[in-house]
């Protein structure tokens, strides 16, 4: 994916709760991307569980939010390479998936994950500069701030990009069988 900071009229937000959603998405995002739509042109795809899919819908359009929500998708790869930003839980998959894409994102590792690997998932890509991490106690406090500082701040925005090219630049076939190839050749 080539796409860098946009240079369009809309910041677009994938948010992904899984198909069985996220609740503190789910109550505690919608409130918050009302405020933000007052400022920046936003346009939203929700991931959550189909009973609530009729009730985002109505409010983001009742708030004149650009919305496309949805459970399941079998196109989800044209919303991840139309989205910017994604907030999303710490989930192994999900995270690797948001990285080879070069999608910087918020996390919030759910915090009853066996063995906390979720905060363990997260803090791997934090470590390099390629997300953010709130923890859910402090979510609803702090993620309407993080995502304007993310609009508003350019530059972070595309550290985080270029940390995530880096990162899968490293771990790329191309680059393990060079060093593999250099290993041979020394022998």
């Amino acid at each position: 994916i080539n796409r860098t900071l946009p240079n369009y009229d809309k910041f677009n937000i994938l948010v992904v709760g899984g198909s069985q959603g996220a609740r503190v998405f789910d109550n505690e995002l919608k409130k918050k991307f009302v405020n933000i739509s007052k400022k920046f042109q936003i346009k939203i795809y929700h991931q959550t569980s189909e009973k609530n899919i009729s009730i985002l819908k109505d409010y983001y359009q009742k708030n004149d939010i650009e919305c496309s929500i949805f459970s399941f998708d079998p196109n989800f790869e044209k919303i991840l390479i139309n989205s910017d930003l994604c907030i999303t839980r710490a989930g192994a998959s999900t995270l690797a998936e948001l990285s080879l894409l070069n999608i910087p994102f918020i996390t919030v590792p759910l915090p009853t994950s066996k063995d906390n690997h979720q905060f363990e998932n997260a803090n791997f890509y934090k470590d390099k500069d390629c997300c953010w991490i709130i923890k859910q106690q402090l979510f609803e406090e702090k993620i309407e701030e993080l995502i304007i500082s993310i609009i508003q701040n350019k530059t972070d925005f595309l550290n985080k990009k270029e940390s995530l090219k880096k990162l899968n630049y490293q771990n790329s076939w191309i680059n393990v069988n060079q060093k593999i190839l250099n290993i041979i050749n020394e022998n």
